[in-house]
């Protein structure tokens, strides 16, 4: 590159570098003119739509107390209707919940007894096996001592007079 063509190309980036500080500053002026602008104008429409609102504000406020008022009532006449209806109700549901808790008492008592009673007649019969069983043990037990006093000579003949040598032989 020649010494004019650097120069010449130093010479357009100061033009250039100019031109761009130039036209920054012009859009910061803008920028203050409209922000100043905006700022007027808001402060303007501030005090209009004060004026406005104000006015605005108590009719609404003088309306949404009438509309509160009439809700209110309307919710205290629903809350004592439900209540009214939910008293019965409940009375109405103590009443059943008694009579079936007294039902089911009953037929747990009448359960309870059967049982017993049945238990009873199980032990009964129970017992009478038992003792039957008793009774049947003991007689073998006596029978085979008997047996074994007869094998090994110890016998009296007075101690078993059912056992013969006849008996003794088909006992074995």
């Amino acid at each position: 590159m020649s010494h004019e063509q650097s120069y010449r190309a130093g010479e357009t980036k100061g033009q250039t570098q100019a031109k761009v500080g130039q036209t920054l500053e012009s859009m910061k002026d803008k920028a203050q003119a409209a922000k100043d602008k905006t700022s007027e104008t808001a402060h303007s429409a501030k005090g209009t739509a004060h004026d406005k609102t104000s006015g605005a504000a108590q009719a609404t406020h003088d309306k949404t107390s009438g509309a509160a008022q009439a809700t209110k009532d309307k919710a205290a006449g629903a809350a004592q209707a439900t209540k009214d209806k939910t008293s019965g109700t409940t009375q109405a549901t103590k009443e059943k919940a008694s009579g079936a808790a007294q039902a089911t008492k009953e037929k747990a008592s009448e359960m309870m007894e059967s049982a017993k009673e049945t238990a009873q007649a199980g032990e009964e019969k129970a017992g009478g096996i038992l003792q039957q069983t008793g009774q049947q043990v003991k007689s073998m037990a006596q029978g085979a001592a008997d047996a074994v006093k007869h094998t090994f000579g110890m016998a009296d003949t007075d101690e078993d007079p059912d056992v013969t040598k006849d008996n003794f032989e088909s006992l074995n």
